[in-house]
């Protein structure tokens, strides 16, 4: 073989790889692929999105007939599903005064300081993980919209009748929506489904998903389950909420799933750069297909 020849049988390929590969993908495609988030953009974003979740929820007509009704319905369901324990796990954490106390101040300020911890983590250290993360649980708040609306419901401490103990009043503790002088800024019949177990569990599946020291696993799991028994302590929820919350959360991840093709602690975590982003884009061959599977 002469080297003319050898050049040509090498530049054959190379001008048909360059003419397939240079196909760009889709407005769609690209969107889906992992990438650096903006910081300025995110804290835009969740700051905007927090003021209309907040707007919407509290501008849902506080239909407290309905919601006391509502109220009284969960609570007949739990008793014939022998769960009603509410009550007594009410009664028996405010007999001790500084656990209650320190379980108001952790259902008033927990419930946004773990939320935003954990996306400030995955943030730095997960972001090619982070748009899918946010987009569960921006999708389980939005749905959780919905059932406030449709499903009024007024938490346990706000019964007829149900004796329950309001221990944010009864203690003079600060800082929750839910009762006192800030009661008139939220919807007091917006219980259902429960936020404070979506989102803490939100929190608590990744953090063990992604972590990777064991007792920090070990602490993720934990936390949605204290905070169940915060809000049943405290009487601003029923057992029943927090399956609301949890039934939000699989339609958050669901959509994840359908809108990334992979749940996201499946996803790389690492985001492309810029370069890299435009290899891919256009298609960039066996590098390009090596860096999507790369975790």
């Amino acid at each position: 073989m002469t080297e003319s020849e050898g050049r040509e049988k090498v530049a054959v390929p190379q001008a048909v790889t360059g003419e397939v590969g240079r196909t760009p993908r889709s407005l769609p495609a690209r969107l889906r692929q992992p990438r650096r988030p903006r910081l300025w953009f995110e804290i835009l974003l969740i700051a905007v999105s927090y003021w209309t979740y907040s707007l919407i929820r509290n501008a849902v007509p506080e239909q407290k007939g309905k919601a006391l009704r509502n109220a009284d319905w969960i609570w007949r369901v739990e008793h014939g599903l022998g769960i009603a324990v509410e009550q007594s796990v009410n009664h028996a954490v405010n007999s001790v005064n500084w656990l209650i106390v320190g379980m108001n101040y952790y259902y008033a300020t927990l419930h946004f300081v773990v939320t935003l911890g954990v996306l400030v983590w995955l943030y730095r250290w997960h972001p090619g993980r982070y748009a899918a993360a946010r987009l569960v649980l921006f999708a389980t708040t939005g749905v959780a919209l919905v059932g406030y609306y449709l499903f009024p419901l007024a938490p346990p401490r706000l019964m007829r009748g149900g004796h329950f103990v309001d221990t944010v009043m009864v203690h003079h503790t600060w800082g929750s929506m839910a009762s006192g002088d800030l009661k008139h800024m939220s919807n007091q019949y917006a219980a259902m489904p429960s936020m404070h177990i979506g989102w803490s569990l939100w929190c608590g599946l990744t953090i063990f998903a992604l972590a990777s020291v064991p007792w920090v696993r070990v602490l993720g799991l934990l936390y949605p389950t204290a905070t169940l028994l915060v809000i049943v302590a405290t009487a601003n929820h029923f057992w029943l909420d927090a399956v609301g919350g949890m039934l939000c959360l699989t339609f958050g991840f669901t959509m994840a799933r359908v809108w990334y093709g992979a749940l996201p602690y499946a996803l790389p975590r690492g985001a492309r750069g810029a370069k890299a982003r435009e290899t891919r884009e256009w298609g960039g061959g066996s590098c390009g297909a090596l860096g999507r599977n790369t975790p």
